[in-house]
């Protein structure tokens, strides 16, 4: 059985799907997680229009599939990857926990509750910049 998964992997097309697959279902974990951790639910705020939450939730998908990215790049399994991936998204939530931690004059779940589109840009940014510096020290 294990020696048939291999030969499907080890073909581009089975190794593409492979990967797509890891992705789809990390980002999934991943972004629930997220969701988990925030004070307010990120898809019923975006369904109401909070443009602050869509901004931070936006920073954290492209912050997780950075990561998973940079994760497919430097594995040289799924295994590999799916180990790195999660390695990475550990590091990219404890930035956002220091970020609430480093902004004790306001909350940042509060702020992009209210549509604090300066507080959910600035989050997106957090995301994003820290899921290349993330990616670079992984591989």
């Amino acid at each position: 059985m294990q020696e048939n998964i291999d030969l499907l992997l080890d073909h581009p097309l089975g190794a593409l799907l492979g990967y797509f697959t890891v992705a789809i279902l990390g980002l999934v974990v991943f972004l629930s997680f997220f969701e988990m951790v925030t004070k307010y639910n990120c898809w019923e705020e975006i369904r109401k229009g909070n443009v602050a939450v869509a901004m931070a939730t936006g920073g954290k998908i492209f912050g997780i599939c950075n990561i998973l990215r940079f994760s497919i790049s430097a594995g040289v399994s799924i295994y590999e990857t799916m180990k790195w991936s999660v390695v990475g998204f550990l590091l990219l939530i404890l930035a956002y926990f220091l970020f609430e931690f480093l902004t004790p004059v306001f909350s940042i779940d509060d702020e992009i509750a209210k549509d604090n589109r300066a507080v959910g840009l600035t989050a997106m940014m957090i995301s994003v910049s820290l899921s290349y510096v993330i990616g670079a020290a992984i591989f």
